[in-house]
């Protein structure tokens, strides 16, 4: 699905947002529960308005979560297996939400990166964060 030089490009892009995770994720989580207002249910125990600590927290674990899986794509299911079940099994996550986040995360991406967002990272990142929400939705089968 993803040439050796995809690869490497989205690596380096997570490498390289590590340092701004939690503005990135918070934004895409933000993005996410003004356009898909059911995502906000698995988060009502939390404040996630602009800025909380809750939000700011959470998306940067999902950024580095994105980055962990980057270093090493080909073993994505492995890297991803304690989120699967976190989500699947105990948060009940519905798996459509991934689909919905992977979205919001490219919005972001572009708004921070500009320029840098070129077609071929779009390209590439559109098609890793696909991969990445199919292997969280896996246990859902």
């Amino acid at each position: 699905m993803l040439s050796n030089k995809e690869k490497m490009l989205i690596a380096e892009i997570w490498e390289r947002l590590i340092p701004v995770a939690e503005e990135i994720g918070a934004d895409a989580l933000l993005r996410m529960f003004a356009c898909f207002p059911g995502s906000k249910t698995y988060f009502s125990h939390l404040d996630i308005s602009r800025g909380s600590p809750h939000l700011l927290s959470h998306g940067k674990k999902i950024v580095l979560a994105l980055a962990e899986g980057s270093k090493d794509i080909s073993q994505l299911t492995v890297t991803l297996t304690p989120l699967q079940i976190m989500h699947a099994y105990q948060l009940r996550i519905d798996p459509t939400n991934f689909k919905l986040l992977s979205h919001c995360m490219l919005v972001a991406l572009s708004c921070h990166m500009r320029d840098d967002f070129t077609a071929v990272a779009h390209a590439a990142m559109d098609k890793y964060l696909s991969a990445f929400a199919a292997v969280l939705a896996e246990k859902y089968r």
